[in-house]
């Protein structure tokens, strides 16, 4: 095994597939490409010093976009060539890949061109593949159109400007950047991302990952919101991320106004945007997640299907090589990270969430229950309710759904059913929520028939109930996993009884946090139900559902009252009596917070991304209280903070735990998916043998992250 790796190594970003690009905007000097490529190369220089790999830079910046007649003139096509050679000069030893806008002079005609340069060399010249010639543009008075225009090489009209000098010219070349894995790069100018098939669509198809749009585009108004909706979708569609610049100030206003947006998106999230109307330059600089490229395409097996389909190779488009020697140490991390992936910042989205959240699983025991319905019978819902958070969930979901199919409540029949550890606050919230709600509810006492099993298996507990020792004056010892299990499998094996004797089906209550964890006893136990209404429902997206429940009027007031004490109560499976002065038994405190297992849940299912990396992404969103931003419905008292050695320890816990109960999750009852994060469903979005082994992602994080 190798030596765990230094903490330098460990919080660079490039270790962890990210690679640092900026979309820029400057003040422009109109018809003036020298003072343009001194500006550029001001910038690209502090680009280096930040760690950029790439950037982009506005349409047509090295002279200016309106300035009409003035690109047919020789001075500019003149200067543009020796200012495009000044500048490769002088960012030679500079690690981005950068594109500026230029006019250049090829074969009879003049091109809007995207210039490709790297450590002192061009390493493509891109010219625009579409010309708009509407409205107030009217560009094709001046330029060649692009499209079609492969496999050429360009030579300069006027000596002197050897960087340009047989650089490959045409809309068919990508930047492959060899030291950062799947960062590759495509170019293309403004009006491109404005037509039905954008070349960018097809670069991505074979193989583009990070696509740069150079824009001039004079603002009117709500046409940032255009841009901002075909960047998103762009990037969305192609899976990549999407750089986009337009042009500033400086830029003529005899007819028309300039903005000087910029923004970067990533598979349809806006990473960054910068200040519109800036007085000087502006940039948005941000960190795109490659490998999460990488994985979409591999599982979204339709992407390349697409390019199949279309013809589209990556043989189509020519290969420039770099390798960036991307920069060591802490950069940070330029990108917003969520402490709750499946639980969104935003309160308007959150509210939006939980709605659809809530629905999804009514309308899931809807269909189940009508799906069994006949002339003659129709099942009721059997339920264990404990006063904990998912029983209480899952009641509230069978009662709107009886109230939907228009059924009296009381065919749902609630049991709770106190054991050795249950506590008088969560009896107490079972039976008022049972009773506010008007069902069927009664109460079943397991420890008679559980102390009977535990004496009969002749277990140290059985023994000590036979010899008149009292439970509060047991030994610790005796409350083993078996004790445990014994009264989790009563539980179950009531319900399911229950349901036989009633004409009824088990509704399961546990979530799907609990599953991946493989929290949940197996068979005859809370794993098995007859539909698993809150399995695709991770924990912390719970709380918030029974809060939004609450708060928006889905059941009556006193009912909304018992909820709120319910998100009040300690998360515990309420197993192992503790003694007096005593903290009750805790979840978390065995199997780690649940805010850091479903962090670690939601990479692992819907990004697949290594345990280091979790690790890395962790630290960044958990290791300071007061970074970042909170579900406002967050109490200040669970605001907390985590370091990179509880990081660690908790994440070694699931990985072990995820591979060991993958058992459990391979006979898993129906339930709906719920999440975009995923489910743990054989039949839907995870299959995985039961007998593999987590070594190897255990030796991830043995090899991969530091211990603190």
């Amino acid at each position: 095994m190798s030596s765990a790796p230094t903490t330098e190594s460990f919080r660079n970003i490039y270790t962890h597939g990210f690679a640092r690009v900026a979309a820029c905007t400057m003040p422009v000097t109109q018809a003036d490409p020298f003072a343009n490529a001194d500006a550029v190369g001001a910038i690209v220089r502090e680009l280096h010093d930040e760690g950029v790999a790439v950037a982009v830079f506005s349409e047509l910046g090295l002279t200016g976009y309106s300035l009409d007649d003035l690109f047919l003139q020789d001075v500019l096509l003149r200067d543009t060539e020796a200012a495009i050679d000044q500048l490769a000069r002088a960012t030679a030893g500079l690690r981005p890949v950068f594109a500026v806008g230029a006019p250049l002079r090829h074969g009879n005609r003049v091109y809007n061109c995207a210039v490709v340069l790297h450590d002192g060399e061009v390493l493509g010249i891109a010219p625009k593949s579409y010309l708009p010639n509407y409205r107030e543009f009217y560009e094709k008075r001046w330029f060649a159109q692009g499209a079609g225009v492969v496999g050429e090489t360009f030579r300069p009209t006027w000596p002197g400007a050897e960087a340009l000098r047989d650089a490959p010219f045409g809309t068919d070349l990508m930047v492959h950047v060899d030291d950062v894995p799947g960062l590759v790069v495509h170019v293309e100018v403004c009006e491109d991302l404005w037509v039905p098939i954008a070349p960018s669509h097809e670069a991505s198809l074979a193989g583009a990952t990070v696509l740069l749009n150079l824009s001039a585009s004079p603002i009117t108004v709500a046409r940032a919101e255009d841009r901002h909706l075909l960047a998103r979708s762009a990037s969305m569609r192609c899976t990549a991320a999407y750089l986009y610049a337009a042009a500033s100030e400086g830029e003529s206003s005899t007819d028309l106004s300039w903005d000087g947006q910029t923004m970067v998106y990533e598979m349809g999230e806006l990473l960054g945007q910068s200040e519109r109307f800036p007085a000087g330059p502006r940039r948005t600089t941000v960190d795109v997640d490659v490998d999460r490229l990488r994985q979409e395409r591999m599982r979204q097996g339709s992407f390349d299907d697409n390019a199949v389909a279309l013809g589209v190779s990556p043989r189509q488009y020519r290969e420039l090589h770099v390798t960036l020697d991307p920069p060591a140490g802490d950069l940070g991390l330029l990108r917003p990270l969520d402490r709750y992936p499946f639980v969104p910042d935003d309160e308007e989205r959150l509210a939006l969430d939980c709605y659809e959240a809530y629905n999804i699983q009514v309308s899931g025991l809807e269909q189940r229950l009508r799906s069994m319905t006949s002339q003659t019978w129709a099942p009721k819902i059997v339920i264990g309710v404990s006063g904990g958070l998912d029983s209480t969930h899952a009641l509230i979901v069978a009662v709107k759904a009886m109230d939907r199919l228009e059924r009296p409540r009381t065919d749902v029949i609630g049991i709770t059913m106190p054991g050795f550890a249950t506590s008088d606050r969560t009896k107490t919230n079972a039976i008022a929520l049972m009773e506010t709600l008007g069902i069927t509810w009664e109460e079943l006492d397991i420890r008679p028939a559980a102390t009977q099993m535990l004496e009969g298996m002749g277990h140290p507990f059985g023994e000590a109930a036979q010899a008149g020792t009292p439970v509060e004056e047991m030994d610790d010892g005796v409350f083993d996993v078996t004790f445990e299990n014994v009264q989790a499998g009563l539980r179950t094996d009531y319900l399911f009884r229950i349901a036989n004797q009633r004409g009824g089906l088990v509704l399961g209550t546990g979530d799907l946090s609990e599953l991946a964890l493989g929290w949940c006893t197996y068979g005859v136990g809370d794993q098995m139900s007859h539909y698993g209404v809150n399995a695709g429902v991770p924990k912390t997206l719970m709380q918030h559902l029974v809060r939004w429940v609450a708060g928006s009027g889905q059941l009556e007031e006193s009912a909304s009252q018992t909820l709120l004490s319910v998100l009040d109560t300690e998360i515990s499976p309420e197993l192992v009596p503790s003694k007096d002065g005593e903290r009750p038994q805790s979840t978390q405190d065995k199997i780690g917070p649940y805010s850091l297992q479903d962090f670690t849940l939601y990479h692992v299912l819907r990004r697949g991304y290594r345990p280091s990396k979790i690790a890395f992404l962790a630290e960044h969103a958990w290791a300071d209280a007061g970074r970042g931003e909170w579900p406002s419905s967050v109490p200040e008292a669970e605001r907390v903070a985590y370091e990179l050695a509880t990081i660690r320890r908790w994440l070694l816990v699931f990985v072990q735990r995820f591979f060991d109960n993958q058992f459990k999750r391979s006979a898993l009852p129906n339930g709906p998916k719920v999440v975009p994060g995923g489910t743990l469903s054989p039949r839907g979005d995870w299959r995985m043998p039961s007998d593999s082994e987590a070594r190897r992602w255990l030796a991830d994080v043995e090899d991969g992250v530091p211990h603190s």
